[in-house]
């Protein structure tokens, strides 16, 4: 496991994508400052600039500089608060540090404090949040295992191999400015 994190360490510094074990499915993430990553993960699955990736962090102050916490009720960060560390994505503010790429087309950026422990031993060693969205090509089902993330991309793709946590679905999505929920 050491030398596997090691490999994502510099895959991460070096502006390079991976795929690892989330909450529910494998995700393809990144450093979420490197166009060049993002680029690469748009094109494996060929996704499209304009929907925007989520965040995925260790705690909140990793996710801190991409948002604007206080563009929201207390009564609101509160809730987001209380929510994690767990299953729940926040569409929140985003920030003026916040990539394009990373937020699409959008005012707001997806992010999510993770309870996964891999993730979190991850954005630690980092001292970042990555970006996270599901490990499959469009139209396609999310890989569950490490042998289907190589079925999707191939065995040039750096993956950290590791548990899926006890989620069924990937995570629920609500809009932190009205508080309606966009995924169940």
């Amino acid at each position: 496991m050491q030398s596997l994190m090691q490999s994502f360490e510099n895959a991460f510094r070096h502006h390079q994508c991976f795929a690892y074990p989330t909450e529910a499915v494998f995700g393809l993430g990144c450093d979420p400052r490197s166009e060049s990553a993002m680029m690469e993960i748009l094109g494996l699955k060929s996704r499209p600039v304009e929907k925007g990736v989520i965040l995925i962090a260790a705690s909140f102050d990793q996710l801190r500089p991409f948002v604007h916490i206080d563009k929201l009720p207390l009564e609101h960060q509160q809730k987001a608060f209380d929510s994690w560390p767990g299953p729940f994505t926040w569409l929140l503010p985003k920030s003026e540090l916040t990539p394009s790429w990373v937020s699409g087309d959008s005012d707001l950026v997806a992010v999510r404090v993770s309870n996964h422990p891999l993730v979190q031993k991850m954005c630690l060693l980092v001292d970042s949040p990555m970006v996270s969205t599901s490990a499959n090509p469009a139209s396609m089902e999310p890989a569950r295992s490490s042998s289907e993330v190589r079925s999707y991309f191939g065995d040039e793709l750096l993956i950290i191999d590791g548990s899926l946590g006890e989620q069924q679905t990937p995570s629920t999505i609500i809009n932190g400015l009205n508080l309606e929920t966009l995924r169940a």
